[in-house]
């Protein structure tokens, strides 16, 4: 390495650093699904960082974290993913981050699930994703700076689990667009996927059952504890910090570190000498 491209290496890091205080100054955020939950917990970091936040949900909820705009979507239409999209440019002026947030499914066995609902899981976790990404990206790719697209992914893609077949295979479909789209897009936008564990909300007991259910459930976590919204909601804010100006294509996995193996807590352990 030369002297020369050492010093502006340096200069670059020093530059990411100062701006790390209010990395997203200047800058608008949308947030799909941004009304509860894991949405909202997002939306509240990116605004409490600097940015100007729009989040969308099919109704407007009764309140909002203090700066957040709303606006009504649903985002497996195209043309309402779209509009988002425009609404957003027309409010701030450009759009720099899309977080693609929205998603979920009931539990359904495969063999009973119906062709309507593994249409709509597949809609609302992989299309509409694609959706609001392809209007985003048309906007970014004329942009001096560019923009970055965040997609919400699950575990399930890669631990899938009785009764989420349909939504695994979605979530593992978003993995894989987030890459293909990474290599597309580049240089101008960036495409990264956050795999979520399992994450405490005001859902997860009609999920999980009761607070000793809920106890059981975190002890599987090698962390000791369920994710909050909160939780993801810094992860987010890792990938669009300057420091991570280098990172596009790839997927963080959020999750505690796993689940602990059955075996583990069956095997008898072997005595040392």
């Amino acid at each position: 390495m030369s002297p020369s491209s050492s010093g502006s290496d340096l200069n670059r890091s020093a530059t990411a650093l100062a701006r790390l205080a209010t990395p997203l100054t200047g800058q608008v955020a949308v947030v799909t699904g941004g009304t509860r939950g894991i949405g909202r917990a997002i939306a509240a970091r990116l605004r409490s960082t600097g940015a100007s936040v729009l989040v969308c949900g099919r109704s407007e909820p009764a309140d909002l974290p203090d700066g957040i705009e709303f606006t009504a979507a649903d985002v497996r239409d195209p043309a309402q993913a779209g509009q988002l999209v425009d609404e957003a440019v027309r409010r701030f002026g450009r759009l720099d981050i899309v977080v693609n947030n929205a998603g979920g499914s009931p539990s359904v066995p495969a063999a009973t699930a119906s062709p309507n609902l593994a249409t709509s899981v597949v809609r609302l976790n992989l299309l509409a994703p694609f959706f609001v990404a392809q209007a985003a990206n048309a906007i970014m790719q004329q942009q001096e700076t560019g923009g970055l697209i965040l997609n919400i992914g699950s575990v399930a893609a890669i631990r899938p689990a009785p009764g989420t077949a349909v939504y695994a295979a979605a979530k593992a479909g978003l993995a894989v667009l987030t890459q293909a789209l990474a290599v597309e897009w580049a240089p101008a936008v960036r495409v990264n996927c956050i795999t979520v564990g399992m994450v405490r909300t005001e859902e997860t007991a009609d999920h999980y059952g009761d607070e000793e259910a809920l106890a059981a459930v975190a002890a599987t976590v090698p962390l000791g504890r369920m994710a909050t919204p909160d939780d993801i909601a810094d992860a987010c804010l890792l990938l669009t910090s300057p420091l991570a100006g280098y990172v596009t294509g790839a997927n963080l996995v959020v999750d505690g570190g796993g689940q602990r193996p059955a075996y583990a807590d069956t095997a008898r352990p072997t005595p040392h000498p």
